[in-house]
């Protein structure tokens, strides 16, 4: 006889049973609710959960406190937050981090960009280690990737000791083996300490784990009670993600441990497969965890790193196995709307969708856990009227103080739009309000602040609307905020949204489901019975999951199949044996297996399930059909000419739990008899607002309802868990197991009637969300379908959607130095063709004199027609790593005039009529440049045309995501809101010249700083308070220069506009109108307004920061960053003379440093400030694809400025050259110092070191001198030679001495990560 079966999800708030007395039917089921915290009552909520569960079945009292019985139980599951509450409260293990020698700032640094680009007062979220410990130990890969010859070393033949093959199969060099004796020492003096908990993380031991084994084993011997080698936990390449995995999971895992052996002590028999071989004493029950990966895995092997996501992972589970039929193959969106934030996912093909790398809690994680997107927007989301918009979150009101309706004085939230719209019902809601916790939802209050402020917006802009009117507003910019992700989790890999079904669950899901779906063309909605439990109820339907994983180096092909086949077989073997382990017979084991893959020269794998024997024909070769079929529908392109690399081999191992399924509900609406409900069975009717206004609405009780009745909208269904509003015109049929919710067609049919003849202020918030989406989406369309390191590891690209004459409408936030300038250039390009462009066209240029920046940065302009009209144009731009010129990575630091710098393109059309023209880009960008003097075309042409044609369909995207929006509300009102979004900015930006003119008292601003040649940028601002209108006025500054500091008048835009953003410091939209009110004055032939032919490289990256620190000094915003991007560049080949065009590569980076101190803020070490913000390459992809050795990456201490608050240190990056190699490095603040601010103290310069080999005339023995480069300069430099750049620090702000006892640098630890747009929120999620 089976036993009783008990699932759990401990949420934040809640926490949810579900148990079955063992006969597995939905119908004996009994659902428990409790408080996940109530200490006045019992200890711990899962294991109340349990006892009343236990009371309920067998009848039998079992009193609180004394261990329970579990011969009954046959099984516990649960989802627990416990690691995820750690992670986000920071209330974690004491923890060390073990690194290689060179790296003991790895995670401080990061991937060096900053979470919120326009936050002058810096945050990234602190690391999770008290202390590092550095091991002086080093391997690196003997080959590289960018080889033009692709050469590879064969370790057998070699005959050294130091040179060894990795796990991957790639040949390690051994360069420094690691001293035991050493090791023990430090690991001691942590243990001393009070340590017990290390992650231990060394270069390239995801291929070469040895050097991590024997630091393991000697903190096994010391003692330590909790070790996580980053080997063993994920073996994938990639520095930083794995270091931070595994300090998470020492971070996570001990703390998880003691709630599991208190959890435990709850229980007679113990729990866990051990625990029920037990021969003598009372018998355990089996009890597994949820892990992020959505697989159940035995309580004793339970891991922190793989707990984050363990309570959300139960839900996808829950809709995955209850909403998809396998027989129809119909995909499903999950939708979980819970108090603070709201999950989005989906299921499609029978399998679970994994990533390998997201971001929680400010954490990146590298572990395989379900593609869940998380959106700052809840039923506890705050309401906001901001600067003429309607805005949503990402604020919350949390469970204390909680939304205004909780009677503890909280403010408007989502929660009370619902409730002050009729959308949830006070009587169905629990009575757990109030002073005595005994009253209901109080509708007073929202009501009281809608009618507030409804005062103010009609004040504000002289309208009449209800309060009616303003709370649906609201409801509307929460559901757009909400179907932002969903659109970009299918559309951008590949789904037709249309084409899924909604599964909602979660609190709140039920009163916003049917207007998502709708914005999404989703016709069908389902909401399981259990909805409000489905984390809970999934657990109890998932199957236990054992997953192993090792790298691979190999490139796909007929040699390497049976290498694989083997590795794959040991794999299985490993998972099977740990599923028997745990009480699975081989029967019940199945196996997924993936290779994880990619084309060589790029960075993104995908993850390949083994197709199954029916896919392909050729099933030896299926894995690489799989693979070309993926990427074309993932990136929508394919390279035939390129090898597949093998990164990974992987295997999830599955113990099925055999739990008997209900039918599904395509087979249950087969053979449903629907019939009209019975009004009779209405509990009674409650006025509800739609579209349109209010609407007596009849309300039914889910349980009164009948399988096969029809409730046609409006109409509100609820139980004591939830409620689902079915709106005019949708119908909800309810099934056995579902509540199935259909949308008639007519909601879609043309476009919104909407007025032009005014603004609406919701549908303005409205528009501005689409519009930003539209230039997001945009942005990773092009992330995922470019080629190059620097579009999609770099992320230096930025997408822009501009109206019929050029003007910007939205601007994504990925780069500031794009921001104003890509329109400058728009507009040149619309005036030169106009009336000469057709459907199919499509513009390129990178022309200083045309509205460029630098060379390197090319823009790609689609315009978009409406007959013959043009009726707007997307933008994208792109730094190419090397267009010709001079020098590799066409950066070069010593350059005289613009041909030295690359290919100058005016003006072309890239496509003609959809017809790419490739021949014309050869000779633009290989042909022309060799052509002058000492130049060279690119060195690489194949990633240019591949980048460009990733901005031709990125603009693509663009193009069709308006079509969409045009489709929906018709060109006219598309138009008029494009129009009113940048009214709406302009005001913006008025009102804060107004408030910084009463600031300064009516005296004008000015400030002066110097580039490091002695050259002036003078600034002097004139406020005309009346109409909050300014002169930015540069007279006085330097004349242009005979060097590259010269920076295109686009450029002085950019940092103009990005500075008014930053100091509004609000969420408003970027675009032209910023600038309206902005009049600016730049001196013709100044460097900021040079000629045609002057070279700029260095104006887009080094300028435009000084004009940056030159516009925030004259507002007194605060101390200078680093002012600089500190541009490296190396590489060889191209036109050499006498040879030709030699095969080569080239490679750029920019580097981090300090930012400056503020009012009340110290600065940030070691990260992007101002007008970029690029990401740098992870250290061991850096080392794999170049030949280079990065000797170190760390802070550089006390180059910061000092002041009552302190500005940030800079960096030192050391890199050692494997080959020669030409290196270049493009800098500035190696002079002047970036000033401190109100009494603090400047910070320090940079400096640019040479290690060069030279030979000893004495001794005639080979020796390094150390060489000073200047701030720019270039340098042949020899194997075994260096380069190091220490980087400037920020300003202080404040007299020091006003420093003393203030307790600085403390901070919400989750203000990194909490707040800014949604972009940035979901942004590192996406990039993954």
């Amino acid at each position: 006889m089976p036993g009783i079966r008990i699932a759990i999800d401990r949420g934040g708030t809640f926490t949810d049973c579900v148990g079955n007395p063992g006969t597995g039917k939905l119908e004996d089921d009994v659902i428990i609710k409790l408080l996940s915290v109530d200490p006045q009552n019992y200890d711990d909520a899962p294991l109340e959960g349990i006892r009343r569960l236990l009371e309920r079945f067998t009848g039998k009292e079992f009193p609180r406190g004394q261990p329970l019985d579990t011969s009954e139980i046959e099984s516990i599951r649960m989802g627990t937050t416990v690691a995820t509450n750690a992670l986000l409260e920071r209330k974690g293990e004491k923890c060390a981090l073990i690194a290689t020698k060179g790296f003991r700032d790895c995670l401080v640094i990061g991937n060096q960009s900053r979470p919120k680009i326009f936050d002058l007062a810096i945050h990234k979220p602190d690391v999770l280690y008290q202390t590092v410990v550095e091991i002086d130990e080093r391997v690196t890969l003997e080959d590289y990737a960018e080889h033009p010859e692709r050469e590879t070393t064969d370790v057998t033949t070699a005959n050294d000791p130091d040179l060894v093959r990795g796990l991957s199969g790639e040949a390690v060099r051994i360069l420094q083996r690691p001293d035991e004796a050493e090791i023990r020492e430090s690991l001691k003096k942590l243990y001393e300490e009070g340590y017990r908990s290390i992650a231990v993380c060394l270069m390239h031991s995801y291929t070469f784990p040895n050097h991590e084994a024997l630091v393991g084993d000697i903190a096994k011997e010391i003692g330590f009670t909790h070790i996580s080698l980053s080997s063993e936990l994920m073996p994938m390449i990639k520095l930083i993600p794995r270091a931070t995995s595994a300090t998470a999971d020492a971070y996570l895992t001990p703390e998880i441990r003691r709630y599991i052996d208190g959890f435990s002590k709850g229980f007679e028999g113990g729990l866990g497969s051990e625990s029920v071989k037990n021969s003598e004493g009372s018998k355990g029950a089996r009890c597994e965890f949820m892990q992020s990966d959505g697989g159940l895995v035995d309580v004793s092997k339970f891991s922190g790193l793989r707990a984050i996501l363990s309570g959300p992972a139960g839900g996808v589970v829950g809709y995955a196995l209850t909403s998809y039929d396998p027989e129809t193959k119909t995909p499903v969106i999950g939708f979980d709307m819970g108090g603070t934030s709201t999950d989005v996912s989906r299921y499609g093909a029978g399998r679970y969708e994994h990533v390998f790398e997201t971001t929680t809690a400010g954490v990146t994680i590298q572990s395989p856990q379900l593609d869940i997107n998380t959106v700052a927007a809840g039923g506890g989301s705050r309401l906001f009227w901001k600067n003429g918009l309607f805005v949503v979150g990402p604020k919350s009101a949390g469970a204390h103080p909680g939304p205004a309706c909780y009677r503890k004085g909280g403010p408007l939230t989502v929660t009370d739009a619902n409730l002050f719209l009729g959308r949830l019902l006070p009587e169905f809601f629990p009575r757990i309000f109030g002073k005595n916790e005994d009253e209901a939802l109080d509708e007073a209050a929202s009501r009281k602040l809608f009618e507030e402020l409804t005062e103010i917006i009609n004040q504000e802009l002289g309208k009449h609307m209800s309060p009616d009117e303003v709370a649906h507003g609201f409801i509307k910019i929460a559901n757009e905020t909400m179907t932002r992700p969903i659109r970009s989790l299918t559309e951008a890999k590949g789904y037709d949204t249309s084409q899924h079904r909604l599964a909602t669950f979660g609190g709140a899901g039920g009163q916003h489901a049917v207007a998502i779906a709708e914005s999404l063309g989703i016709s069908q909605i389902l909401v399981h019975r259990y909805s409000s439990v489905l984390s809970a109820y999934g657990m109890a339907l998932a199957d236990v999951v054992h997953e192993t994983q090792e790298p691979s180096s190999v490139i796909f092909g007929e040699e390497q199949k049976t290498g694989l086949v083997e590795r794959m077989e040991k794999l299985k073997g490993k998972a099977g044996a740990s599923l028997q382990d745990q009480g699975f017979s081989q029967k019940d084991i199945v196996f997924e297996e993936y290779l994880n893959m990619r084309y060589r020269g790029t960075e993104s794998a995908l993850m390949i399930v083994k197709p199954t024997d029916s896919e392909f024909e050729d099933e030896e070769n299926a894995y690489g059909h799989a693979f070309v079929r993926q990427h074309e529908q993932e990136f929508g392109f394919t390279l035939p000419d390129r090898d597949i690399l093998v990164d990974d081999i992987r295997v999830r191992g599955i113990g099925k739990s055999n739990i008997e399924m209900e039918k599904s509900v395509d087979q249950q609406l087969k053979e449903i008899h629907q019939k009209e409900v019975d009004l009779a069975k209405k509990d009674f009717v409650k006025s509800i607002y739609f579209e349109g206004g209010r609407v007596e609405t009849p309300v039914f009780r889910l349980e009164k309802l009948a399988i096969g009745d029809r409730i046609k909208g409006p109409a509100m269904l609820a139980d004591g868990t939830q409620t689902i509003v079915v709106t005019p015109g949708a119908i909800a049929l309810v099934l056995h197991t579902h509540v199935v919710i259909n949308i008639g067609d007519h909601h879609n049919v043309g476009p919104k009637k909407l007025g032009t003849d005014k603004v609406d202020p919701i549908m303005l918030s409205i528009f501005a969300h689409r519009f930003m989406a539209i230039a997001e989406q945009m942005g990773r369309a092009l992330q995922k379908t470019s080629v190059s390191t620097n579009v999609k590891e770099r992320l230096d690209y930025s997408c822009a959607l501009f109206d019929a004459d050029g003007g910007l409408v939205a601007n994504a936030p990925h780069l500031p130095v794009h921001l104003g300038s890509m329109s400058t250039c728009v507009r040149t390009q619309a005036e030169i063709w106009k009336g000469k462009l057709k459907r199919g066209d499509v513009l390129v240029s990178n022309h200083p004199e045309f509205g460029g920046t630098h060379l390197p940065d090319i823009t790609v302009i689609t315009p978009a027609f409406n007959g013959d009209e043009i009726i707007f144009y997307v933008a994208s731009r792109a730094h190419h790593a090397d267009i010709g010129g001079i020098l590799p990575g066409s950066m070069p630091p010593n350059s005289r005039e613009l041909f030295q710098e690359g290919a100058a393109i005016k003006s072309e059309k890239l496509v003609s009529e959809g017809r790419f023209n490739e021949k014309r880009m050869t000779e633009l960008l290989l042909e022309e440049p060799a052509q002058y003097p000492g130049c060279s075309g690119t060195r690489c042409l194949a990633d240019n045309i591949n980048d460009l044609k990733a901005q031709v369909a990125a603009n693509q995207k663009g193009i069709n995501l308006i079509s969409t929006l045009i489709g929906d509300y018709g060109e006219d009102v598309v138009q008029h809101y494009m129009v009113a979004i940048q009214k709406n900015a302009e005001q913006s930006v008025r009102a804060l010249l107004k408030n910084v003119y009463k600031r300064f008292e009516g005296h004008d601003l000015e400030a002066v700083d110097y580039m490091d040649d002695g050259s002036p940028i003078r600034l002097k601002i004139e406020i005309d308070p009346e109409n909050g209108e300014a002169i930015f006025d540069f007279e006085g500054t330097g004349p242009e220069v005979y060097g590259n500091t010269n920076a295109p008048e686009a450029v002085t835009y950019s940092a103009i506009i990005y500075c008014l953003r930053c100091l509004i410091s609000e969420e408003i939209p970027l675009n032209q109108g910023c600038l309206k009110p902005i009049h600016v004055k730049i001196p013709k032939n100044s460097f900021l307004s040079p000629s045609e032919g002057a070279a700029v490289v260095g104006g887009n990256v080094l300028t435009s920061q000084r004009i940056t620190d030159v516009v925030l000094k004259a507002f007194q915003a605060c101390a200078a960053s680093q002012g600089d991007c500190n541009n490296l560049t190396f590489g060889y080949g191209g036109q050499v003379e006498g040879k030709g065009h030699v095969k080569g590569f080239g490679y750029y980076e920019t580097i981090a440093g300090g930012s400056g101190a503020g009012p009340h803020w110290d600065g940030t070490s070691g990260v992007h400030t101002h007008m970029t913000n690029t990401r740098i390459t992870d250290a061991e992809v850096f080392e794999r694809r170049y030949p280079v050795i990065l000797r170190e990456f760390s802070i550089r201490e006390g180059s910061r400025g000092l002041g009552e608050y302190e500005g940030g240190d800079g960096v030192i990056r050391d890199i050692e050259f494997r080959v020669p190699v030409q290196v270049s490095i493009l800098s500035e603040r190696r002079i002047y110092h970036p000033y401190g601010m109100a009494g603090g103290t400047d910070a320090e310069c940079g400096l640019n070191l040479w290690m060069r080999k030279v030979r000893d005339p004495k001794d005639g023995m080979k020796k390094f001198r150390t060489i000073n480069m200047g701030g720019k300069n270039t340098a042949p430099m020899k194997p075994g030679e260096r380069i190091i750049v220490c980087t400037p620090g920020g300003g202080g702000y404040g007299k020091p001495s006003d420093r003393q006892g203030k307790k600085t640098r403390e901070h919400d630890p989750t203000h990194s990560w909490k707040g800014g747009s949604l972009a940035s929120r979901i942004y590192q999620q996406e990039t993954n």
